[in-house]
């Protein structure tokens, strides 16, 4: 069975919904997830700077990350496994600022999300996996930034009972100590 490329846009601007080229036979499957010829076809500029993996344990949470500066729009994916992926309009001047979409990202799915500059990023592992990310922008460490990932004012409904609740939640300590939403827009301001 083949696969074309699929764009579906989703609420917030520029974050897409992105279907890989796939064709699956005796053998197994062969994926195409990304092409600069495709995207640009489909009116999306997505130029790769990186290209990295994590690989993670059932019950991590990957807090709401991004760069303050030299934002990463990124091309994510989950390879093998699942993870429940959270997006967050960081935007200020957008119809959707501070609004987040959800999307399970599934390995043998192999569907993936494209997300725009001035976005927050993060998951919650449902089950041990391997996530990609294909970045048109560099990563600098002393840009790197992000949000608690139980923050109040955003809101976000992770479905901790897939792990057995936020007792079996593996959080990294750089992570617990990120800022809320308020207090980090009053010392950076939003994008």
């Amino acid at each position: 069975m083949i696969q074309k490329f699929e764009f579906k846009e989703t609420a917030i601007k520029g974050l897409i919904e992105v279907t890989p080229f796939n064709a699956d036979d005796v053998r197994g499957c062969f994926t195409k997830d990304y092409s600069k010829e495709v995207f640009e076809a489909n009116g999306i500029k997505h130029d790769l700077q990186e290209v990295f993996y994590t690989t993670s344990h059932k019950g991590v949470i990957r807090a709401l990350h991004f760069q303050r500066e030299k934002q990463q729009p990124k091309l994510v994916r989950c390879i093998s496994g699942h993870v429940y992926d959270v997006v967050v309009d960081m935007r200020e001047k957008s119809s959707t600022f501070k609004q987040w979409l959800g999307f399970d990202l599934i390995g043998e799915k192999h569907n993936e999300i494209l997300v725009p500059a001035g976005c927050a990023h993060g998951y919650l592992v449902l089950e041990p996996s391997i996530v990609s990310y294909k970045c048109s922008e560099k990563f600098y460490g002393e840009f790197d930034g992000g949000i608690k990932w139980d923050d109040p004012d955003i809101n976000v409904e992770w479905p901790l009972d897939k792990i057995g609740g936020r007792e079996n939640m593996i959080l990294a300590d750089k992570d617990k100590e990120l800022p809320t939403f308020k207090e980090f827009v009053e010392q950076y301001g939003a994008f």
